[in-house]
């Protein structure tokens, strides 16, 4: 039994269409577990709710103002104040379709997302194969569907829309099918701000890599869901960059955020608590995140007498000790700092239209004027997904060490999430 058992599981990871399928479960039975079985389970936590058994788990946040949007459509004005306009219209367009054939907005809400998640599954492996290996495919895939983020795909939120619609704009990009470049861009700029992305990077990779003057049209083109979007704006509310003013209610400038940043190093090198102070006030997190350092440095530096495995080990377990020191501020300085790093190191391995797209979500995420929920905007450029797959496909250890972490951590959002707990 165990050796029939066995042979299945190396068929469905040797398959190549059923192993993104598979992976797309296996995550998705993780996040469905976590949040409608043991959250409920659970006591309602400081600022968080009671979880429910049932629908309403996937309904929490961001999930308003679309149910808002699909059911009675925009509002908007000028009063400095967060409005839905600030949330593009083709995810909650597709869900009101969905509902006009009977289906409540909870069920078609999770239908669209997790759906097109799996389509995107597809594409990353599929694309990732043809242009790299079959075990870059793997890993990539694999990090995309385990990365905590990934909560975001299975509830009410665009994260598995614009993944797949970027997906398939970026591969038919490298592909040269032009058409299905437009179309999809298109699509995703009318999904979420980070669309915008892909204009430059369409761009500059039609220009680098010396490309027919179709290249630079497709890129132009991928202009054209925002700009649907602004002309609906203008005819309903007068206002043209109406879904850019309503944005004043969450971020109140544009730019480069240095201040949130400077608090995020803080709140990860000498904690919250004692950066509310001004001063250490509390000795013991400074002390802790310096104590991981030092033991850090010393494995590093005695490597080779411990061992390639001992210091593997002794690297991952230190840095658990830091994600439970320093938390959620930890995660978005690596997820961005780190997706920074991992597109310089790769540049010339990964296809240039991945490099450079990273590049240019990067900016916008630096530009964006805040410097919360960096690490979920991070998971929506599908560029650091697949550099850090192509990575771990290279040091496997790191890279079981890492799911193993991915797992505590998807768990641990999606029960947060269903407590409506603050993620990302």
């Amino acid at each position: 039994m165990a050796q029939k058992e066995l042979a299945i599981s190396k068929y469905l990871l040797k398959n190549d269409f059923l192993f993104p399928i598979t992976i797309w479960l296996t995550s998705r039975l993780v996040i469905w577990s976590a949040m409608l079985l043991l959250a409920p389970l659970l006591d309602a936590p400081p600022g968080g709710k009671d979880a429910i058994f049932g629908w309403g788990v996937f309904d929490a946040w961001d999930s308003v103002h679309y149910r808002n949007i699909a059911i009675l459509g925009y509002e908007y004005l000028n009063d400095g104040k967060g409005h839905n306009v600030a949330f593009f219209p083709l995810f909650p367009l597709i869900v009101r379709g969905m509902m006009n054939f009977g289906l409540p907005f909870e069920i078609a809400g999770v239908i669209v997302n997790n759906a097109a998640f799996l389509a995107t599954l597809y594409y990353v492996y599929f694309w990732v194969k043809k242009f790299h290996n079959l075990q870059e495919a793997r890993w990539a895939t694999a990090v995309l569907a385990w990365c905590p983020l990934s909560m975001f795909t299975a509830v009410i939120y665009t994260e598995g829309l614009y993944l797949f619609l970027s997906t398939a704009a970026l591969q038919a990009f490298d592909q040269h099918q032009y058409t299905w470049t437009a179309i999809c861009g298109a699509m995703a700029t009318a999904t979420r701000p980070t669309g915008l992305a892909l204009l430059p990077a369409f761009l500059i990779a039609a220009w680098q890599q010396k490309r027919l003057p179709i290249a630079y049209l497709a890129g132009l083109a991928t202009s054209g869901g925002i700009l649907l979007f602004s002309l609906y704006c203008h005819i309903q509310f007068g206002d043209p960059l109406a879904f850019i003013h309503a944005q004043k209610g969450w971020r109140s400038t544009v730019g480069f955020d240095w201040q949130g940043w400077w608090k995020m190093l803080m709140q990860i090198t000498v904690g919250t608590a004692n950066w509310k102070y001004g001063w250490i006030k509390y000795p013991l997190h400074p002390l802790l995140f310096a104590a991981i350092i030092i033991v850090g440095f010393l494995i590093w530096r005695d490597r080779q007498r411990l061992g390639a495995a001992n210091a593997d080990y002794g690297f991952a377990v230190l840095f658990l000790l830091l994600w439970i020191l320093a938390g959620d501020p930890l995660l978005n300085t690596i997820s961005v700092l780190g997706s920074a790093y991992l597109l310089w190191y790769l540049r010339k391995q990964l296809t240039p239209i991945t490099v450079i797209y990273g590049f240019c979500g990067l900016g916008l995420i630096f530009a964006s004027g805040g410097t919360w929920s960096l690490s979920r905007i991070a998971y929506g450029i599908v560029s650091f997904s697949i550099a850090l797959g192509v990575l771990l496909s290279r040091y496997p250890r790191y890279g079981y060490l890492t799911l193993c972490f991915f797992t505590i951590l998807l768990a641990s959002f999606s029960v947060r999430f269903a407590q409506e707990l603050w993620v990302g």
